[in-house]
């Protein structure tokens, strides 16, 4: 694929994963797990979801340099104006999305769900896309790099983690657990699994070895051998 084409993918990628927090927010069932913590800071202090969200992905950005050291690629720093971007996208899906109020379990449910795979979608657009990745993905990435781990079980193992210390900000905060629900479980332990799904079925490894995007009941080229196994290049 040409540049132009993946920084294509990576900005539609980067506007599904910030729809995709802002459907769950609005489900009322809790918050995607990559953002609760930014979500229980935006409780107590008086800056938006998209504001702490920049300042949290900064620290995991933080946290990829002293993990990687000398295997960090420099080309990763445009992570700084690409969350800038992505923090307006939130805002921006919030207050898009600010006329969705379910009231009935079973809208919230199908809200949650829809957001989630959104998530997961807007994820693996980003890493098809394989310019630049944010740095919640990039800390997991780092991580899975580092001590020879799958993306996708790390991934669920990380949200999991986010999710713990959002729920101790919470309490400590508030004296009780806000904005994390069973919404906030399930998403922590199915968007990896989802991931992977459109991994497999939206891109192959070409014989040069790079992930290319391919829309599914499309032929593949004849020169390339098919290869759903999950990568990061």
């Amino acid at each position: 694929m040409s540049i132009l084409k993946r920084w294509v993918l990576f900005f539609f990628g980067l506007f599904f994963v910030a729809l995709g927090i802002s459907c769950i927010v609005k489900s009322m069932l809790g918050t995607a797990p990559i953002s609760s913590t930014p979500y229980i800071l935006s409780l107590r202090y008086p800056i938006s979801l998209g504001g702490f969200t920049f300042i949290v992905n900064m620290l995991f950005l933080l946290i990829q340099i002293l993990i990687l050291r000398r295997q960090f690629q420099y080309i990763q720093l445009l992570q700084i104006p690409i969350t800038g971007i992505f923090s307006c996208f939130i805002d921006l899906t919030m207050y898009l999305l600010g006329m969705v109020t379910p009231e009935l379990y079973i809208s919230k449910f199908i809200t949650l769900l829809a957001g989630t795979v959104l998530l997961a979608l807007g994820v693996t657009l980003e890493i098809i896309g394989n310019v630049v990745t944010l740095p919640g993905e990039g800390i997991v990435n780092a991580i899975a790099i580092h001590w020879h781990l799958e993306f996708g079980n790390t991934k669920t193992c990380f949200d999991t983690s986010i999710v713990l210390i959002a729920g101790i900000l919470s309490w400590i905060y508030f004296g009780e657990i806000n904005g994390i629900r069973e919404g906030t479980v399930i998403s922590a332990f199915i968007t990896g699994s989802i991931v992977r799904f459109f991994i497999k079925h939206l891109s192959y490894i070409d014989k040069g070895g790079s992930r290319i995007f391919h829309l599914p009941f499309t032929p593949f080229p004849d020169d390339v051998k098919k290869n759903h196994s999950y990568q990061y290049n």
